[in-house]
């Protein structure tokens, strides 16, 4: 297992690139570790290396994904959360907390974040709705990450329409959270309700524009019609 670790490590950095490093880096404000990869590359490696990995139960490939946690980098991270959302048919309730301490302990940057959780996060909270108790208590760390992925992880579900009452809950436990990171992670989770709750949402927001952060809002209403953007924008 070591080995495929150290074969998928040569690869990243073997297709990197350096102006693809550079350019990347100029998405975050916060330091990132970057081979230089296009996600499409990737992608590909992640896929490439994942069919020969001789075990792929959930425990082994667990381990791997922590490994490649571990390096720091981006582009392993990004392989790390495709391989842990493979496994998604083996997942049970208690892997909500492998999950919450990769957020905790790895991830450094929004990217991670939300790759990690709209996919596997998101995908074990539809499996086990009692996880969203795990997300609702993230809403209280001092980690900035922990608080957007208790947002984020309900992206995929509430374009569905899943766990409106759970949304506007972890929005109310948002609400004044000053980071922006979390405002957009928020913000961005009201508005992929409102593509199936959009009256909810819109009511939800117009009764709170006086004290609601401005980025979170915008991002909120970004998918309503311009008449209802006007009303929820006005002072």
């Amino acid at each position: 297992m070591e080995d495929i670790i150290r074969r998928v490590r040569e690869e990243l950095k073997g297709n990197a690139d350096e102006k693809t490093r550079i350019s990347g880096e100029r998405y975050f404000k916060e330091e990132v570790n970057i081979y230089g990869l296009r996600s499409a590359e990737v992608v590909r490696i992640g896929k490439e290396y994942y069919k020969i990995i001789p075990d792929k139960s959930k425990s082994a490939i667990f381990a791997l994904c922590e490994k490649l946690w571990e390096s720091g980098f981006m582009e392993e991270s990004f392989i790390a959360c495709n391989w842990s959302y493979y496994v998604y048919r083996e997942y049970e309730a208690g892997d909500i907390k492998v999950f919450e301490r990769w957020v905790s302990n790895y991830v450094t940057n929004w990217a991670s974040c939300d790759t990690l959780c709209n996919h596997s996060v998101g995908t074990l909270v539809e499996m086990f709705p009692e996880c969203i108790s795990d997300l609702i208590g993230w809403t209280g760390s001092d980690n900035r990450w922990m608080r957007r992925a208790a947002a984020v992880s309900l992206i995929v579900p509430a374009r569905k329409g899943r766990f409106t009452d759970e949304i506007f809950r972890i929005a109310d436990l948002l609400f004044a959270d000053s980071d922006d990171m979390v405002q957009k992670g928020y913000g961005w989770m009201l508005k992929a309700a409102s593509e199936k709750h959009q009256k909810e949402v819109f009511d939800y927001v117009v009764s709170r524009k006086a004290t609601m952060p401005r980025t979170s809002l915008r991002y909120a209403i970004e998918k309503m019609p311009p008449e209802l953007k006007k009303v929820a924008m006005a002072r």
